[in-house]
C-alpha cells in the first residue's frame, strides 16, 4: 500500500492585487450573476470565460422546478462558448456568487463536480492549463488550472 497526497495550489489575492485582465474577468462574472434565475436556491452564480480570440462569454445559473433540469453558470458559459466560438480556446475562467441575502458570498464559490468535469473537457481542448479565478467578497482564489479543481478526474486522456 502507498499513500498519495494530492495538493492543490491556491493563491489568494485582493481585488487590488489582480492585473487588469483578471479584474475585468472577475467583474464580468460578478455582473453575470444578474442573469441568474434562481427562485429555489436564491443563490445566484455567474461565470465568465476569456477566449483566445479576446471574447469574454458569460453564463448564469438557471434553475427549474423539474430539478435537475436547470444548469449551472459554469456549464451555461462553457457550452455557449463551445457552440458559438467552436474554434476558440479557453484562456481563463472566473466564477462569482451572490448569496440568498443578496450580497456577494464572503468566501469564493467553487464549481460543482459536474461543472468541474465539463470545464476539464474545454481545458483539454485548449491544450494548456486554464487558470480558474474564484471570487469572494474581499479576495479571489486563483488556481493554476481546471485540473487542479478535479485532480482525479474521469478522462480518456
Amino acid at each position: 500500500m502507498k499513500e498519495i497526497d494530492i495538493v492543490t495550489p491556491v493563491v489568494a489575492k485582493t481585488y487590488e492585487e489582480l492585473d487588469s485582465t483578471d479584474r475585468a474577468l472577475v467583474e464580468a462574472a460578478k455582473a453575470a450573476t444578474a442573469g441568474s434565475y434562481s427562485p429555489y436556491s436564491h443563490f445566484a452564480v455567474g461565470a465568465a470565460i476569456l477566449l483566445d480570440n479576446g471574447v469574454t462569454v458569460t453564463g448564469a445559473n438557471q434553475e427549474n422546478a423539474a430539478y435537475p433540469s436547470g444548469t449551472c453558470a459554469e456549464r451555461s458559459a462553457c457550452y455557449y462558448a463551445g457552440a458559438n466560438y467552436p474554434e476558440a480556446r479557453f484562456e481563463r475562467i472566473a466564477v462569482a456568487a451572490v448569496g440568498p441575502d443578496g450580497n456577494p458570498t464572503a468566501s469564493p464559490t467553487a464549481p460543482c463536480g459536474a461543472c468541474r468535469q465539463a470545464l476539464l473537457e474545454y481545458e483539454k481542448r485548449a491544450g494548456h492549463n486554464v487558470p480558474v479565478l474564484l471570487a469572494g467578497s474581499s479576495e479571489v482564489y486563483i488556481l493554476p488550472s481546471v485540473a487542479s479543481l478535479l485532480p482525479i478526474a474521469f478522462s480518456e486522456f
